[in-house]
């Protein structure tokens, strides 16, 4: 593949204009084409990031030869046709978070990539950016001991107006696969498969979860603790506790602008961890391993492989059973 990577964004809405902002600062990259459904917020996309292509249906987009990889970030309910549709017209495909509703269409997806040789990756952030990198370092380095213990709290009070996505069911709406999908990623990241799960939700009015909480146990004894809302303003931080130390993760545990609070097992032991900071949003970090993979022709990221991918939306399955989170996609 050349040095350049041609990029497509399907979708033109808040997510994609934050990541196309920041792929302006991956190095030997190109946005070139645009795919939106709807004409006028398609030209308005452009006029703050000009591409040479505007297409008006996803199949004009996927049929583009100029493009390399498409960034599919249309609602959740839309991930599993979108990739198909690019994965079908042998387009590399980042594919945004939540992969898919559940973990029969993140089969069918991740079979349908390997069946036609290309790559394709889930887009969590998360674990490209540099905290969540230098948190797992400290881990696997010793500095907290055995972790025993994980909280982690995300929540906020959406404001009008208020994105579909929040509650409609038909879209996939409810905490669990917008915010949830953090906590039980960093938690599956820190201590693995959990042994056993226990799940609870209070319902909106729409009948998805408007607050959801989760434990994981485990058979050596460790165990985490999962929230999410969308009926609170929470600290959106997170805990990791071990018996040698504890890492905590200030507001916004899940972006790069978190802090690293180390505290060793020892009183008034506070120490802020220095990490890498960059201009941005933060989506440059997994934009920048994407065209490393186009480049050396991998099919797959050794990053975010398929079985992190799967893990997770099998784990949120179970979840989603235990709490009783039914999607339209479920039926």
């Amino acid at each position: 593949m050349s040095k350049i990577i041609r990029w497509g964004i399907l979708g033109c809405g808040k997510i994609a204009r934050k990541f196309v902002s920041d792929l302006r600062l991956v190095q030997d990259a190109e946005l070139v084409a645009l795919g939106s459904l709807n004409r006028e917020r398609g030209e308005a996309f452009a006029k703050d990031f000009p591409a040479k292509y505007i297409h008006e249906s996803y199949e004009a987009l996927a049929a583009n030869e100029e493009v390399d990889v498409i960034y599919i970030a249309t609602p959740h309910n839309l991930h599993y046709e979108n990739t198909m549709l690019c994965l079908n017209r042998n387009k590399a495909v980042l594919c945004e978070k939540p992969f898919a509703i559940n973990a029969k269409q993140s089969r069918e997806m991740t079979a349908l990539a390997r069946q036609k040789n290309v790559f394709l990756m889930e887009a969590l952030w998360s674990k490209f950016l540099p905290h969540y990198n230098k948190m797992q370092e400290m881990i696997h380095s010793g500095m907290l001991g055995e972790i025993k213990s994980v909280l982690i709290q995300f929540g906020f009070r959406p404001v009008p107006p208020i994105a579909a996505r929040i509650f409609d069911p038909s879209l996939a709406g409810g905490t669990m696969l917008d915010i949830g999908i953090y906590n039980v990623f960093f938690a599956l990241s820190i201590l693995g498969k959990p042994d056993f799960i226990d799940a609870v939700m209070n319902a909106a009015s729409t009948g998805v979860d408007e607050q959801c909480a989760v434990t994981f146990r485990y058979n050596n004894g460790a165990m985490a603790q999962l929230f999410s809302s969308f009926s609170t303003n929470l600290a959106t931080e997170a805990d990791i506790s071990g018996t040698n130390g504890r890492i905590r993760l200030s507001h916004r545990f899940y972006a790069p602008d978190t802090t690293i609070e180390y505290y060793a097992d020892k009183p008034d032991s506070k120490e802020i961890i220095a990490i890498e900071k960059e201009a941005g949003w933060g989506y440059q970090f997994e934009a920048r391993h994407v065209c490393e993979c186009l480049r050396n022709d991998l099919k797959e990221s050794p990053v975010m492989r398929f079985a992190d991918t799967l893990l997770l939306i099998e784990t949120l399955d179970v979840i989603r059973m235990k709490a009783g989170i039914v999607y339209d996609a479920d039926k």
